[in-house]
């Protein structure tokens, strides 16, 4: 098929060859592993991401990468430092070739993975075209990390981010707020900045932390092996974060688990960001739950496009003429229903 779209069969030839594929595809396709777990996100992300996407996954893939620009790329969603370099640069070839317009290749890494390789390897990424590789360092503290069975320590984390950017490469990272749980909190805090203010990346990208059923944290946390930090608890980590971090860096606050969008450049926003952190922080509980509610479901229309009908269940003993009226709400239907929403934001 790919030998004869491209070398100039009719576009109707071309898309009645994959509609058959497709069809012929849909004959043999059975459920995935995940298809019928507990957790509804963990559904949707396993119908969105597969090791072995069919055709017609694939073709929706790029379809929609189409509609959306195609001005980047972001390859694969595992370690793709794992790639032999000589193949990666053949693939971003390929790639170049077809996709001229693309702007930026992106991949997932993993520090340490960086920290191993020989740096003209590195260089050899960044030569076929290579722009960013993002890290989930997700905590500086190695006691986090360890609990967490992370495999890598805040060592790695530094010296993979380091050697990146010698190779000319530009290094993003994602730290999780909230990992800690309440026994290493503060830990967890100081130390991330301290590594952050050690490797210096470009980006740092804020994932506050959201326990899904059925993994081992999980489990921790009905033993009581984990106990999960509140959102006073969280806030308060970023605050330390971005306090401490000694490094020019954006932080970014891009994912629906933030209850804060705190966003803004180091050093030079440090003081806009702990001013709006505190203006949350100094609120009292009843106000600190009512803006947790109003986040919550602000989150979920922007990542769904409206509310759902189990949610709009939820909220109708407390709409009005004005729209919801949180006030009439007690303390314990606030935390139960901003507790719910939370649970359908994908992070």
């Amino acid at each position: 098929m790919e030998n004869n779209i491209y070398s100039g069969t009719s576009k109707s030839n071309a898309y009645n060859e994959i509609d058959a594929l497709l069809k012929e595809e849909e004959k043999d396709q059975k459920p995935g592993p995940l298809d019928s777990h507990e957790d509804e996100r963990i559904r949707w992300f396993s119908r969105w991401f597969k090791d072995t996407p069919t055709i017609k996954d694939s073709f929706n893939h790029v379809y929609t990468w189409r509609m959306a620009g195609a001005q980047t790329c972001f390859l694969g969603d595992a370690n793709s430092l794992l790639v032999k370099p000589d193949f990666f640069a053949e693939v971003l070839d390929f790639i170049k070739r077809h996709f001229p317009d693309i702007k930026r290749f992106t991949i997932y890494g993993r520090t340490k993975s960086a920290a191993m390789m020989d740096l003209d390897d590195l260089k050899t990424f960044k030569a076929a075209g290579l722009n960013r590789i993002h890290f989930g360092i997700e905590s500086g503290s190695d006691r986090v990390l360890k609990f967490m069975k992370k495999g890598e320590t805040a060592k790695d984390h530094i010296e993979g981010c380091l050697k990146t950017r010698q190779a000319g490469i530009s290094p993003s990272v994602y730290i999780m707020p909230g990992l800690g749980g309440t026994s290493f909190s503060e830990e967890h805090a100081y130390e991330t900045a301290k590594v952050l203010s050690m490797s210096k990346p470009d980006y740092v990208r804020i994932r506050t932390l959201e326990i899904f059923s059925g993994t081992p944290l999980m489990k921790a946390k009905a033993s009581n092996e984990f106990i999960e930090a509140n959102e006073e608890q969280i806030v308060k980590e970023i605050r330390i974060i971005i306090e401490n971090t000694d490094a020019e860096t954006t932080i970014v606050s891009d994912s629906a688990t933030n209850l804060l969008d705190v966003n803004g450049r180091l050093p030079e926003d440090r003081k806009r960001m702990l001013f709006q952190i505190d203006a949350y922080l100094n609120l009292p509980l009843r106000a600190k739950l009512e803006f947790s509610l109003s986040s919550r479901i602000n989150s979920f229309v922007g990542q769904y496009g409206g509310i759902t009908e189990d949610i709009y269940r939820l909220l109708i003993p407390y709409l009005d003429g004005e729209g919801l009226n949180s006030s009439m709400m007690s303390e314990e239907d606030l935390k139960t229903i901003t507790k719910y929403i939370r649970s359908r934001l994908m992070p």
